[in-house]
């Protein structure tokens, strides 16, 4: 299956807005430079790009770049002053214990290469807001909005409320989702090997809100769910 490529959803002389497929890298490799990467290809035929915040690898969804020191500047102090509305929706495994709810737990590195981020008392502040919008037997879907911008935020505050993200393999079981994981007599009637409805981190950029650098306005952009978050969705709905 071919792979879909990101998309500008809006673009002027000072911002870039992309929705990003997963998985598909932010920012180059730190190992290996030739793999694929926004910001290397959007410099190819632009003077700058700057980045203002990332996206993992898997996570699909919206980002945007700014192509000027003036912009970038702008838009950083927006993110500093938290005025940025990111919201995320994810598909976690069991059901958080309210409807809605805000998770402030501080996180910090590891130390550990490769080893992510850990709940950290004395770490920085981490405030994450999150809302049910389904709930089926075994798995939730989330809307999610983000208050900081810690690495790995979602993620490690879905695991402290022991709803981890579907498919993680650093703060989960990393396990894909298999259509026999809800239907168990699936694989009695097909004779060829079953592939996974999702096999990536369920976190997708939904929507990303922030005042333009030059203008003043208020830009705000959506971005439905992809693919692959709503076969699992639309299978989960079929559960009585």
């Amino acid at each position: 299956m071919k792979k879909k490529r990101w998309q500008i959803i809006f673009e002027d002389d000072d911002i870039i807005v992309i929705d990003k497929p997963a998985p598909y890298l932010t920012i180059p490799d730190r190992y290996d430079k030739t793999k694929p990467n926004l910001v290397s290809t959007l410099s190819e035929k632009r003077d700058d790009v700057f980045i203002n915040h990332r996206l993992d690898k898997e996570t699909s969804g919206l980002i945007v770049f700014t192509k000027n020191e003036a912009a970038h500047k702008h838009l950083s102090q927006q993110f500093m002053d938290r005025s940025v509305d990111k919201h995320y929706l994810t598909l976690v495994n069991r059901k958080p214990v309210e409807e809605v709810g805000l998770i402030d737990l501080a996180i910090s590195p590891s130390g550990v290469r490769n080893k992510g981020m850990i709940l950290d008392a004395s770490g920085k502040e981490t405030l994450t807001k999150y809302r049910i919008l389904e709930s089926w037997n075994r798995y939730s879907l989330l809307e999610v909005k983000l208050l900081t911008g810690r690495q790995h935020q979602i993620r490690v505050h879905m695991k402290a409320i022991r709803c981890p993200i579907v498919c993680d393999p650093m703060y989960g079981d990393g396990k894909p989702f298999m259509l026999s994981d809800i239907k168990r007599r699936i694989n009695r009637d097909r004779e060829t090997e079953e592939r996974p409805l999702l096999s990536r981190v369920a976190l997708h950029s939904s929507m990303l809100s922030f005042d333009h650098p030059t203008r003043g306005e208020r830009l705000t952009y959506e971005s439905a769910l992809p693919k692959d978050m709503k076969a699992v969705v639309h299978q989960l709905g079929k559960i009585k």
